[in-house]
């Protein structure tokens, strides 16, 4: 069976405990739901970190604990942090990276959220791309538009990122790309076209979050996206109880198109990271 790269996102920057009381907030919170995440499939975790208030951070000390407790508790996962946009400080964003994660994800482009403008104006992306490249951290692509794609090729021809980059595109934020498994392949080709040597993955929110996985698992993705950070329910009547419950979801799709999630050797092969 093929390998395929589960990344869970544990806690993004919107959901709040009184959406959902399984959302990790504080350090040991998410290292305990990474660590059982980890434990049923999961080779890669995606990290946001929260203030006392539940709001977005950007503290380096915060990742830095989150980091340590996954590295130590979670052998070989694959540590993405976040560098996005939504409640931080435009400029403090990149802060972080000095802890050398693995890997960080890296906006190629602004887009239209349901209340606000996420920007990513071209220096910012330069200087995120540079720093990533400075602390050898794989950047992890995100596509929230199709002209995010040449965006990203621009990064590429500017020797900023490798000629063979991982790219997650990212459907069903409201205002952004919808989730139409039509216009997955209408990404996907363009992709193939513009960025042939590249990886990919898709994240569905919310409902959607299933029917994306299935999508990418039938053309052959790389990778596949869980986690509360995306979707905080089972149904539309019962709230996940977990990061993990929602991976073993995404393990069982797996075994409908002959894949198995991979272990974290396997995972960092699949998008080029070191042992």
């Amino acid at each position: 069976m093929r390998p395929v790269v589960i990344a869970v996102a544990i806690t993004g920057s919107v959901p709040r405990k009184k959406d959902n009381p399984a959302i990790p907030v504080t350090v040991s919170e998410q290292i305990e739901s990474t660590h059982e995440a980890f434990e049923v499939g999961a080779s890669l975790v995606h990290l946001h970190v929260r203030n006392p208030d539940e709001s977005s951070s950007s503290e380096p000390v915060l990742f830095a604990q989150v980091l340590e407790g996954v590295r130590k508790h979670c052998p070989g996962m694959i540590v993405q942090f976040s560098t996005g946009g939504r409640g931080r400080d435009q400029s403090a964003r990149g802060d972080p990276l000095s802890l050398k994660p693995d890997m960080a994800s890296l906006a190629t482009g602004s887009v239209n959220f349901p209340t606000m403008v996420y920007e990513n104006a071209p220096a910012l992306m330069v200087e995120l791309a540079t720093r990533m490249q400075e602390s050898a951290v794989v950047p992890e692509i995100e596509i929230f538009d199709l002209s995010h794609i040449y965006g990203t090729r621009r990064l590429v021809d500017s020797g900023l990122l490798s000629e063979h980059p991982h790219v997650q595109f990212v459907m069903g934020i409201k205002n952004a790309l919808p989730v139409e498994e039509h216009l997955l392949d209408i990404l996907l080709g363009e992709l193939k076209r513009v960025l042939p040597k590249a990886t990919w993955t898709a994240a569905g929110i919310g409902r959607h979050q299933t029917d994306v996985i299935d999508w990418v698992l039938k053309r052959n993705g790389d990778a596949v996206r869980t986690g509360l950070e995306d979707n905080i329910r089972i149904s539309h009547d019962r709230l996940a109880n977990s990061n993990a419950e929602l991976v073993r979801i995404a393990v069982e799709r797996c075994a409908n198109y002959d894949t198995r999630a991979a272990t974290p050797a396997e995972a960092r092969s699949i998008l080029g990271l070191p042992a």
